[in-house]
């Protein structure tokens, strides 16, 4: 994949360092909160996150479709209005559930960031708006991924200029038809980089894709074996817990 030398160097800025999957979360630091991202930049660790749409198309950073396991509360985070979920409590925190915006003026490009774009339907205009809207101003090193090529499309006709990866996992998926979606999908994206599952390391496609220049970031590295892996296989590495050493 050939692409412009200031593009090319945007890249490199982004894979600059590893990425702390959903911030360095730990005991009192959830998973996709304000004090995670503290702690990742205080590491001096880059930043992946997940993003979603509320009811009325706003985009808040939050992993689960479901609001059970991180909040307490019940139902689907898109059935929720922004005021709503802007004041959802974090279990067992003060924190509450953050807007994108206010992550990216939190984060301020200080460390390097991958957002992941979580919408496994074909309705993606609005969380692809939202989360473009969101990025308008922001200047630091920052890439929007996708398991959906649906959002990495829409990218490429709306928001070209940004870095955009295509997520992969071959789990369940190492037939002819898993070839195809991961064929179909490259071609729809036309990614910078690819985020690859560690666990299907080393892959002919990610190999292949390497070799023609897109770099291979690979989640989640929770091993030292992990972190072995990828040494070889891949260009960065999307992390948790003791790979951080």
């Amino acid at each position: 994949m050939r692409s412009s030398p200031s593009r090319r160097a945007e890249l490199e800025r982004l894979g600059a360092r590893p990425f702390a999957h959903r911030g360095l979360h730990g005991p009192g630091r959830p998973e996709n909160s304000r004090a995670a991202f503290e702690a990742a930049i205080a590491a001096g660790s880059g930043i992946e996150l997940d993003v979603q749409a509320s009811r009325d198309g706003e985009a808040f950073v939050f992993h689960d479709y479901e609001l059970d396991r991180l909040t307490g509360a019940r139902g689907k985070l898109a059935d929720l209005s922004a005021d709503k979920l802007a004041g959802l409590r974090l279990s067992g925190t003060s924190e509450t559930v953050p807007p994108l915006a206010e992550v990216l003026s939190l984060i301020a490009g200080r460390v390097p960031l991958l957002i992941e774009v979580k919408s496994p339907h074909r309705r993606v205009l609005p969380l692809c708006r939202a989360v473009a809207r969101a990025l308008q101003d922001y200047r630091g090193a920052v890439g929007v991924m996708s398991f959906n090529p649906r959002v990495g499309a829409w990218f490429v006709r709306h928001a070209p200029e940004r870095l955009r990866g295509l997520v992969v996992t071959e789990s369940g998926k190492k037939g002819m038809r898993g070839r195809f979606e991961r064929y179909f999908g490259f071609a729809h994206v036309r990614p910078d980089f690819l985020a690859y599952d560690i666990r299907d390391l080393p892959s002919a496609f990610a190999a292949a894709k390497r070799a023609a220049g897109v770099p291979v970031f690979t989640w989640t590295v929770r091993s030292y074996a992990d972190r072995s892996g990828a040494a070889v296989y891949a260009d960065q590495i999307i992390y948790e817990g003791v790979a951080a050493a």
